[in-house]
């Protein structure tokens, strides 16, 4: 079979050496998370030694309940609607979670406290449209149509640290992009937009989640998926800026989430 000089393009720099760069969390019991949504739990309902073959040999498995919208996930776009209305008034079924396309894309990572010289971002800090471009410029990097952007806060360094109530901010808040960041990220016709935190956007000090003024912009208003809880520690400390991005959801029909383990692909 002859190939096409595309592939046969990407099977050379498979050949050559690629770095691939984990930007998911790994699923543990009492992980932080979201408190709207059902924890993750995982448990062997058959162990080793509990059934053994003639011949000595023996099996496990395992039994997990989660929320879609647990670890590191992707939100569908019928996950949050708008007066009753979601994306482009369409229905649950148009656009659960089995509707999104496997992306192998370029992705972008907006260093936001890298940019300004911090180590991370302070709860409940807005990262404004002017933020994001700013970024953008002192990294040299341009954001184009269809491009995954990655928007790091220095937030997610409390989910490694194991303090899942500051992660969570449920009373301090949590930084990230504010509504009118949402639509500088929309102005630039992206594919989707992913974070460090737990719900992407600016959680206000004694807000919860109250209110998600970009969650309704880019879901709703459109059609731009999000990923949350992800760890972008890796590429910041290499100032990775910019690679292949990928990422394949679980195809859940009908469901509004899927737990997702997004990697980015740089030369090695």
């Amino acid at each position: 079979m002859t190939l096409s000089p595309t592939t046969e393009a990407l099977l050379d720099a498979v050949a050559g050496g690629v770095r691939v760069v984990d930007l998911g969390r790994m699923l543990t019991v009492g992980m932080p998370q979201s408190p709207n949504h059902p924890a993750y739990w995982h448990a062997h309902p058959r162990r080793h030694g509990d059934m053994v073959r003639a011949d000595g040999g023996s099996a496990a498995n395992d039994m997990i309940t989660m929320g879609t919208h647990v670890g590191t996930h992707v939100d569908a776009l019928s996950h949050v609607s708008q007066d009753g209305r979601l994306h482009d008034g369409l229905g649950m079924i148009e656009l659960g979670v089995h509707t999104i396309a496997p992306m192998v894309r370029r992705g972008v990572l907006l260093d936001v406290p890298g940019a300004l010289g911090l180590e991370r971002l302070e709860a409940g800090q807005e990262i404004t449209p002017s933020d994001l471009a700013a970024t953008a410029e002192r990294q040299g990097v341009r954001i184009g149509a269809g491009d995954v952007v990655l928007v790091r806060s220095g937030w997610g360094q409390h989910f490694d640290d194991g303090d899942g109530d500051t992660f969570r901010g449920l009373s301090t808040g949590v930084p990230g992009v504010s509504e009118a960041g949402a639509r500088w990220l929309a102005e630039h016709d992206v594919h989707a937009v992913g974070a460090d935190t737990i719900a992407f956007e600016r959680l206000a000090p004694g807000a919860g989640h109250g209110l998600l003024p970009a969650h309704r912009v880019l879901l709703v208003e459109r059609g731009i998926y999000i990923v949350e809880t992800m760890d972008l520690e890796e590429l910041a400390r290499d100032a990775i800026h910019e690679f292949v991005f990928v990422l394949s959801p679980l195809a859940f029909f009908g469901a509004t989430g899927s737990p997702v383990r997004p990697l980015a692909v740089v030369g090695a």
